[in-house]
């Protein structure tokens, strides 16, 4: 069961979110906080597998919050409005696992809480869009000596693009985009597409 804690302070946001991941078999709410502050202390005695998290509240707002639960092993996941798109940099930045806008679907926020529980990151493609306008593909470190479509398959697997997806978007061979996405894993040290999309994000994603 994925224990969900909701934070925002719309008591009628917080009441339609319960609703609906209640009605779902392998989800429970099993708190609601009104600011941030009420969140952080939620998040201690409660320790919620998901914290679906508000960015502008009272008291202390989403980053604040995010700042103060680093280092928990509550996925965080930021739900809000589409007004700043210059808050997904930040927030992922900050230790989020997600960042969704309020328009999403339900059952697409229904798989996105799945996703993050079992380790995903995830982005809404607005917000992909959002961080990738701001700085272009990723500013890899020198260090890493990426080759220019190296990088186009790192930003395209930051916003979440299936091998598939990638290949049809650079218009070449899915074998071709394998061999790339491992060329990359390799050259950045990581294990998996997440923590190269994790990598992406932060450092250089916005």
């Amino acid at each position: 069961m994925i224990r969900v804690l909701i934070a925002d302070d719309h008591p009628v946001v917080r009441q339609g979110l319960r609703t609906f991941l209640d009605l779902q078999d392998d989800i429970t709410v099993v708190g609601e906080a009104g600011d941030g502050e009420q969140a952080v202390g939620l998040v201690a005695e409660l320790a919620p597998d998901v914290l679906l998290l508000d960015l502008k509240m009272p008291v202390l707002d989403g980053l604040g919050t995010l700042e103060r639960l680093s280092g928990t092993t509550t996925r965080i996941v930021v739900l809000t409005s589409v007004s700043d798109r210059g808050d997904v940099g930040p927030a992922m930045r900050a230790g989020a696992s997600g960042f969704l806008y309020k328009d999403v679907d339900p059952p697409a926020l229904v798989q996105a809480v799945r996703a993050v529980h079992g380790g995903q990151v995830l982005l809404a493609p607005e917000a992909a869009e959002a961080m990738l306008s701001s700085g272009g593909a990723p500013d890899v470190p020198a260090a890493v000596p990426l080759t220019d479509r190296e990088r186009e398959v790192l930003a395209l697997i930051a916003a979440g693009r299936s091998n598939k997806e990638i290949a049809r978007s650079l218009a070449v061979a899915e074998k071709t985009v394998k061999t790339h996405v491992s060329n990359v894993l390799m050259k950045l040290g990581v294990q998996d597409r997440t923590q190269a999309a994790l990598y992406a994000v932060r450092h250089g994603l916005g």
